[in-house]
This record gives structure tokens, C-alpha cells and sequence, in this order.
């Protein structure tokens, strides 16, 4: 079972391996910036929503893509030739931000991004932690993504899309980016199948934890 944590004087991360069978390892605590970037040293995320206390998860295998396997697709490389797009970087954080929590996604009720985790991530970003990737036609932005990055490693939380593949140009072209920056894993947390098509892959928790060790 998870542990729970209702007062802040008793709060610490137990030790991953005491997660459940989800993921979920801690129920409780304050979400600040700082816990926040020592969870993903530790290889644990918060995702919870409005309505629950803060949820801490450490999922096992843990989905993840490295950079040199990026899969571009050649639909994907014709729209890449076209310039029909701008990708742009840190430019419009809290639109981002804001954008991942309000467009509508198949299969999904509500967001998981609440106002609390609004003003964490954008404290993030003034802080110099967290980074959003952008596609823009002419001055208007349509679609990208946001995540935090620490040492040799982006830990990627969410994206949207309001034209047809625009979360995945900013994806393609933020990931090309970040190899060139020395970045070797990108996390992207739990599976999904829009990701998998771009070379996402599950590993072991036990050999994600070894990386975040060598690469933070």
C-alpha cells in the first residue's frame, strides 16, 4: 500500500520500491518546487487532481525515450521539409502550461494540471528548471510541450495539439535539440501510444534509477 502523509512535520519519500502495483508510492504533502525536483531525482512524479490530495507516483517499467532511437516517421519528415511550422523554446511558458491543461484529449476527463501545479512549474521555469518546446503558425501557437530538465535528463510532462501534429513537431524538433545539449534520456513517465510511435520504449524502474544517477 502507499504510505500516507498528513502533516507536513512527518513528510519524506519512502523508498520506491515500496510502491504499489500502479506506481503509486505516497499520498500527501505539500507540492512545492523544491520537492518537486527532488521527486524526479528520485525517479517519483506528482499527478493528482483538483479534488484529491497530492499523489506521488513512481511507475514500474518506466516509459522512456533516448534520444538517439527518435522515430520520425516520413509523413513526419515531409511536414518537417514543408516549414509549415515554427518551433520556438521558452517563449510562452504559462501557454503552454496552460494550453496542456485546457485542450481536450481522446480518452481523458479533465486535467491532472491544477492551478497548485500551474504555479509550481511556472516558478520552475522562472527558476530555470522547467523549459517549454512550441510550434507556432505566424503569431499564434498551436501546438507543444513542457517539462523539466536536470543534468543530462528531460523529464517531459505534458503536451497538446490544436492543429494535427503539432505536439509532435515540437516533441521531434525539442528532442533533436536536446541531444545536441548533451540531454541522453528524455522521461515521459507512463505509456502512451502518440509517444510510442516517436521511439518511446519501457524499461525497468531499476535500470531507470541507474540512469537518473548517472546522468543528473
Amino acid at each position: 500500500m502507499p504510505h500516507i502523509c498528513l502533516h507536513e512535520d512527518n513528510f519524506y519519500f519512502p523508498p520506491v520500491e515500496e510502491a504499489d502495483e500502479e506506481g503509486l508510492l505516497l499520498i500527501g504533502g505539500a507540492v512545492t518546487p523544491t520537492r518537486v525536483l527532488e521527486a524526479y531525482a528520485k525517479g517519483i512524479f506528482p499527478w493528482y487532481n483538483d479534488d484529491s490530495l497530492p499523489l506521488w507516483w513512481t511507475p514500474d517499467p518506466r516509459f522512456v525515450l533516448f534520444p538517439d532511437e527518435l522515430h520520425v516517421s516520413r509523413s513526419m519528415q515531409k511536414l518537417l521539409a514543408k516549414n509549415v511550422f515554427t518551433f520556438r523554446t521558452n517563449t510562452a511558458f504559462e501557454q503552454v502550461i496552460n494550453a496542456c491543461a485546457e485542450v481536450e484529449r481522446k480518452d481523458q476527463d479533465g486535467t491532472w494540471i491544477t492551478e497548485e501545479m500551474k504555479a509550481v512549474y511556472v516558478q520552475l521555469h522562472q527558476d530555470g528548471y522547467a523549459h517549454s518546446a512550441e510550434t507556432w503558425t505566424g503569431d499564434e501557437l498551436v501546438g507543444g510541450m513542457y517539462g523539466i530538465r536536470l543534468g543530462k535528463v528531460f523529464f517531459g510532462e505534458s503536451m497538446f495539439s490544436k492543429t494535427s501534429n503539432a505536439s509532435k513537431f515540437a516533441f521531434i524538433n525539442y528532442v533533436s535539440q536536446l541531444k545536441e545539449d548533451g540531454v541522453s534520456l528524455i522521461d515521459c513517465q507512463v505509456h502512451t501510444e502518440h509517444v510510442e510511435t516517436l521511439g518511446a520504449r519501457l524499461i525497468e524502474r531499476k535500470k531507470y534509477l541507474q540512469l537518473l544517477k548517472e546522468l543528473i
